[in-house]
């Protein structure tokens, strides 16, 4: 099983807080990811918004730099917004660092959790998800192969267009890029990617990730239905996590930037506002939060693998600027939970709890 992280270069923009500028938080992005794969984690995603608390509008522009940092780890949007970008020029991004780096650049697509970029780029929250579907449709249609001929309402048509470059040809995907697509957990989006044969990653960011199963069953069964071979349904969990020496520990210092963040979105959305008790909820058992020591989070993992087999879980552990230093030991600890995990799914004991240690933690 694959385990990696994410970030959106999140800057710390809680009051009296020390003022980190965005390029010294992207150098830190590109060394965290170097050491990611250096203990031995498999994946990093390059996430992208448009404001002032986050350091990473560009996303393609980071990846490409972690590609250039890196020899093993596949790097990856997280996700690209391509409602508002033009298909033709992403592809054109994708596969030309898909060839840089000798086929290790993966591409996320998704409408993003956030809005910012609709009036940026002047498109309509009212096409919200049609311009998804379309832009959709054309990505893969480029990705079918040359000659592309589309044609669809927001963007000129192509008759006979030749998309350059091609990616990698890579075994068992041919001269294809590694596409899949977000969402936060609706059935309909769950049918459709499984119908189109893509790979899904559900971003589970609060409640319980393993009442996702449906989601998980309703998306393999579209993808088998469709006649697509066996081995695509790839299915990926992403939401946050912290790591440190104890489950304490973990959750002290994981707190403060979580608050923030919480904070924030819950001010603009008119939700609740969080606190202590809704934090300790969620990071522990079998909430969304996978915060603590690498016994403790793999033993989580293990559980949660055993309710929806999936293939990747993916972490964001910086969340509103969490500090370099405590980023990096976090990572480090991981590579120590990606051990731990790929000894019991492997050895296929990933049904519950870890043998012979008694109830997971939180039960």
């Amino acid at each position: 099983m694959e385990l990696g992280l994410y970030t959106f270069g999140d800057l710390d923009t809680r009051p009296n807080a020390e003022r980190v500028d965005p390029g010294r938080r992207l150098r830190e992005v590109v060394e965290r990811a170097v050491l990611a794969e250096q203990v031995g984690l498999d994946h990093v995603g390059i996430g992208e918004h448009h404001r002032p608390d986050y350091a990473i509008s560009a996303p393609s522009v980071v990846v490409a730099a972690i590609l250039a940092s890196t020899q093993r780890i596949t790097v990856g949007s997280a996700v690209t917004v391509l409602s508002t970008e033009d298909p033709v020029r992403v592809y054109q991004e994708f596969a030309t660092m898909d060839q840089m780096s000798g086929g290790r650049v993966e591409l996320l697509a998704g409408r993003g959790s956030f809005v910012e970029s609709f009036p940026l780029f002047g498109a309509s929250l009212e096409d919200y998800d049609a311009l998804f579907a379309e832009k959709l449709d054309l990505l893969l249609r480029i990705d079918a192969g040359n000659p592309v001929t589309w044609s669809g309402r927001f963007r000129p048509g192509l008759t006979d267009a030749v998309v350059l470059p091609r990616p990698v040809d890579k075994p068992g995907l041919g001269e294809h890029l590694r596409i899949a697509v977000a969402t936060g957990g609706s059935p309909a989006s769950s049918r459709r990617t499984g119908a189109l044969g893509l790979p899904v990653e559900y971003a589970v960011i609060g409640g319980q990730p393993r009442r996702f199963a449906p989601l998980v069953a309703l998306y393999r069964e579209a993808y088998a239905e469709a006649g697509h071979p066996p081995g695509g349904d790839r299915v990926g969990v992403s939401g946050q996590g912290f790591l440190a020496e104890t489950d304490e520990a973990a959750r002290e210092r994981f707190y403060p930037y979580w608050l923030a963040s919480a904070a924030t979105i819950a001010a603009e959305r008119g939700f609740a506002m969080p606190n202590r008790i809704s934090f300790e909820a969620q990071a522990q058992g079998h909430g969304a939060f996978f915060v603590g020591a690498p016994q403790s989070v793999a033993e989580r993992i293990v559980r949660l693998h055993g309710e929806l087999r999936h293939d990747r879980q993916s972490f964001q552990m910086d969340l509103s600027g969490v500090p370099h230093a405590d980023s990096m030991r976090a990572i480090e600890l991981l590579g120590r939970v990606k051990e731990l995990v790929d000894a019991e799914v492997d050895s296929g004991q990933d049904a519950g709890p870890f043998p012979g240690r008694g109830p997971a933690v939180g039960e």
